[in-house]
């Protein structure tokens, strides 16, 4: 471009009326560069994968109308011959002598015209093309991948999983680019999860808080799962309390919302906070609001713009003006069913929990 963009400023010195050859030549660069892009665009838009079982939906292959667009015109001008290539010539002429006048007329502004329509259709072609080839596929993914997760996420909250669901929608709004992600995550998240899992990472924490409701654990080994002090069984123990609010521990909650030891556990720190806002008594609402609001002023707090700064507005939302609670969720004063400390959420009702057995 910077080659022709000099060529054509060259020939308008050398002309009578020099501003107006080269504002002539502007328009023609422009539009040859836009005609030569929109046909680039046509031939780079990718194909939706629809046909294989097992592919994964919103995949793109790459669009193979250039290459056989190629191939036809390589054969025709071979089995067509050069006797063909005259009447070539003879309609770059008449596009140039018609273009002469925009560039100043005079000697050469024809042919120059004709190559400078030339240059930039060729030009524009191949970087229409080339954007196209290489953003296009993966912008069309991107949007594929965030709404399959918003409708997971919709079909989640009406089965009542709020948890999951807002994470869901956390990373529908990552992948369109609205929200930050948080950094620090596990080297190896797959360790969280139990050995007869076999899932990708990005399903990990989805796995453990799944399994939540199905473990024998229970409170008291949850909060010593997180004060154990490792990274990974911190956040594993984040995602069982995500999963089963009665495994749930404030202390530690808060504890991982305002001295997190990456901003992946604080996320889900955030989540677990999430899934107890319909347990939490009025004095432990206030201190979980008083936390959440504190890390999102503090200088080295939660960043603006990232998921965990959704993750917390919403729950600052949610905590301005809570629901009452019903009497059945109270928390005990002294000990809860089956010897569970004071001050722990109350386990809510379920008729789908398999009876554990002794020892």
């Amino acid at each position: 471009m910077g080659v022709g963009a000099l060529g054509l400023v060259l020939f308008s010195l050398d002309r009578a009326h020099s501003w107006q050859a080269l504002g002539g030549g502007l328009v023609v660069t422009g539009a040859s560069a836009v005609l030569g892009g929109a046909l680039g665009f046509l031939f780079g838009v990718p194909r939706a994968r629809g046909g294989p079982a097992g592919e994964p939906h919103g995949s793109y292959a790459p669009n193979t109308n250039l290459e056989q667009v190629s191939d036809w015109l390589t054969k025709v001008l071979l089995g067509v011959g050069l006797t063909q290539l005259g009447s070539l010539g003879e309609r770059l002429h008449q596009l140039g002598a018609a273009l002469a006048p925009a560039l100043g007329g005079g000697e050469g502004a024809a042919p120059f015209a004709a190559a400078l329509v030339l240059y930039f259709l060729v030009l524009g072609f191949l970087t229409g093309w080339l954007v196209t080839r290489l953003a296009l596929p993966r912008v069309l993914s991107g949007a594929d991948q965030a709404l399959d997760l918003f409708l997971a996420g919709q079909d989640r909250d009406l089965r009542g999983d709020k948890v999951g669901a807002d994470d869901l929608r956390v990373r529908a709004m990552q992948h369109l680019g609205l929200l930050g992600g948080s950094t620090g995550r596990a080297d190896d998240p797959a360790r969280l999860l139990p050995s007869n899992v076999t899932t990708g990472p990005e399903s990990v924490m989805a796995e453990v808080r799944s399994t939540a409701r199905r473990s024998a654990l229970t409170a008291d080994r949850v909060r010593e799962l997180f004060a154990d002090g490792a990274d990974d069984r911190r956040i594993q123990a984040l995602a069982l309390m995500q999963g089963d609010p009665a495994l749930a521990d404030l202390t530690s909650v808060l504890e991982a919302i305002e001295h997190p030891r990456s901003g992946f556990e604080q996320y889900h720190a955030l989540l677990a906070a999430r899934g107890l806002l319909s347990w939490l008594p009025a004095a432990q609402a206030q201190r979980l609001r008083d936390a959440v609001a504190g890390r999102l002023v503090a200088p080295d707090g939660i960043p603006y713009g990232s998921d965990r700064s959704w993750l917390a507005e919403k729950i600052l939302s949610r905590l301005e003006s809570p629901a009452p609670l019903p009497p059945q969720v109270t928390l005990p004063q002294q000990t809860g069913p089956a010897g569970q400390p004071a001050g722990q959420p109350a386990r809510p009702p379920e008729t789908d929990r398999p009876e554990r057995q002794p020892g």
